[in-house]
């Protein structure tokens, strides 16, 4: 392998890592930030930062959704590299968290978990979902862009 087939295989996992990072950073910041404020608007009934156990293993609920946050967001540093620093990547991140993300969750998701597709197809929870999944996508894009600008 030469240097720079090493440099590039190294600066590929950086990005990776800060992907997840960036995803899972998102959760905690973005994403129940934006729970907050729902709740507080009244729009939402939700514990923030749950430590509800989640199946299979039991781990607290805002890990499980760290977790999940970080592996979308490898999932974004991974197509991060082909878009362009100007409005195609917060458009590209805002489609995969009010987009991709809910249409995930409401069609794959809820019924491995036996719960209702597409929350039940009820408006005002499925619009939740749009926001809160959006704020966690534009949220885990500039954590991204500062964590890859701090990259050597």
């Amino acid at each position: 392998m030469t240097t720079y087939t090493l440099s590039t295989a190294r600066s590929s996992e950086v990005r990776l890592i800060f992907g997840f990072l960036a995803g899972a950073l998102a959760v905690v910041t973005f994403h129940q930030g934006a729970i907050a404020l729902l709740t507080a608007l009244g729009a939402l009934s939700s514990n923030l930062y749950s430590m509800r156990p989640v199946p299979p293993f039991g781990v607290p609920q805002i890990i499980s959704q760290a977790f999940w946050g970080g592996v979308w967001g490898i999932a974004f540093a991974a197509i991060a590299p082909r878009l362009r620093r100007d409005t195609s990547y917060w458009l590209a991140a805002l489609i995969l968290g009010a987009l991709v993300l809910p249409l995930v969750g409401w069609f794959v998701v809820a019924p491995v978990k036996g719960q209702p597709i597409a929350s039940g197809w009820v408006p005002s929870r499925m619009l939740l979902s749009v926001l809160i999944n959006g704020a966690w996508g534009v949220g885990m894009a500039g954590i991204f862009a500062f964590l890859s600008r701090r990259s050597p």
